[in-house]
């Protein structure tokens, strides 16, 4: 039996994923002074954030299956090194077309997380797995919870260009610390990369686990997504009235959720997958429902949106943890692959969810807006209710071939 992963590997892969997926973050609150700095019109602001979203996804479908192909620690190592570039150039950027290019380019370097955490998967013994990726995706939620708040604080005193610079330097060390701190993995019997990627749509259609994981993780992702599209515009509105530092404190506060992703881990390891995916929708669905009671106090209305912020951050940790877990029980050789589908698919999610609520909350209001994001997660909760009649329905007959 191999030895199990230690804490200071655990550390540092949960510490990298966080560094790592926070460069999808920082552009997200700044959109308003790269566009004012680049010439980009108020109408294409939304691309900085769609096109490091697209190349991620684009990342996530074309890179991430190379981590079924090719050793793995120089996987990590190139993807990080043209992250780190791909930074620079949005640092050093004077035009709209240089700042969309280098967004692009960092999505599509950003994906070396998603070989980490497969990785991560590889070193633990089956009975710590699910503990050992609930605690690296702890620190992948944390960069993201984290890059919003950092990167408004930062920009609000240095400006957004030390925001990307620092991070280019980040992620340029990180990717030495990784490759003399990782083992070598080289997967086993590695097929052709166009036999790879054709590999993909087989995966998907034959692997029941991922199409229903995903789909969990969509509305949860959506609902996410949408929760920090709209909550931001309503905290610089009228009503609450926050300065970037007051959001920037709000975001922060909505970090605790992260607590989650492990003890979701060690009830996947017990074997409670099932009722804890239940409870994972289920805080999805709070974390819209406290906001529709609008006190008339502005200091309990802002304290029920931190809460919901907590609640939903925890739904949403917890249920990723779970998703991994299961897909990283069906194989190492297809881990790297199963990964990069269900991110790519719960991505898909999280842009509808996004782009749905902005729009409901300009063209219907804020209750309209919270209303549509509970609505994506009770989809995933009703879809999880025919699990667990499958599931109840499969007792009598083991019990019988017993």
């Amino acid at each position: 039996m191999k030895n199990d992963i230690s804490h200071g590997m655990v550390a540092l892969l949960a510490g990298a994923s966080g560094l790592i997926v926070a460069s999808l973050y920082y552009a997200q609150t700044l959109a308003g002074p790269i566009s004012a700095a680049t010439g980009l019109s108020p109408e294409a602001a939304g691309l900085i954030v769609t096109l490091t979203q697209a190349g991620y996804a684009l990342g996530l479908l074309f890179v991430v299956p190379l981590g079924d192909l090719l050793e793995n620690r120089k996987l990590i190592f190139s993807a990080l090194l043209f992250a780190a570039v791909a930074l620079a150039a949005a640092a050093s950027s004077h035009s709209a077309t240089q700042f969309l290019a280098a967004s692009l380019a960092i999505g599509l370097g950003s994906v070396a997380a998603q070989v980490l955490v497969p990785f991560a998967a590889h070193l633990s013994q089956e009975a710590t797995r699910g503990q050992t990726v609930g605690k690296v995706v702890s620190g992948l939620l944390l960069g993201i919870m984290l890059a919003r708040p950092a990167a408004s604080l930062i920009a609000e005193y240095a400006g957004w260009r030390v925001v990307f610079g620092a991070a280019s330097v980040m992620v340029a060390l990180l990717a030495f610390v990784l490759r003399a701190k990782l083992p070598e993995r080289a997967p086993q019997a590695p097929m052709p990369y166009p036999r790879l990627l054709g590999s993909l749509w087989h995966l998907f259609k034959t692997t029941p686990v991922l199409r229903r994981r995903a789909a969990y993780h969509a509305g949860l992702f959506g609902a996410f997504s949408m929760f920090w599209t709209v909550v931001p515009l309503m905290l610089e509105g009228q009503y609450f009235h926050l300065s970037q530092a007051g959001i920037a404190l709000f975001a922060l506060v909505g970090m605790a959720g992260a607590i989650a992703s492990p003890i979701a881990g060690k009830l996947a390891d017990k074997g409670y997958t099932l009722p804890a995916t239940a409870a994972a929708l289920v805080l999805g669905v709070l974390g819209f429902a406290l906001p529709l009671w609008a006190p008339q106090s502005r200091i309990l209305a802002l304290g029920l949106l931190v809460l919901a912020s907590i609640v939903l951050d925890m739904g949403v940790a917890a249920n990723l943890v779970l998703g991994q877990r299961a897909l990283f029980a069906l194989g190492a050789e297809v881990r790297s692959r199963l990964n990069g589908i269900y991110f790519a698919l719960f991505f898909a999610g999280g842009a509808i969810g996004s782009a749905s609520g902005a729009w409901m909350l300009a063209n219907y209001g804020w209750r309209a807006a919270l209303l549509t994001g509970m609505a994506f997660p009770s989809a995933a909760l009703l879809y999880w209710v025919t699990e667990a009649l499958a599931a109840r329905s499969a007792l009598p007959r083991v019990s019988a071939a017993r």
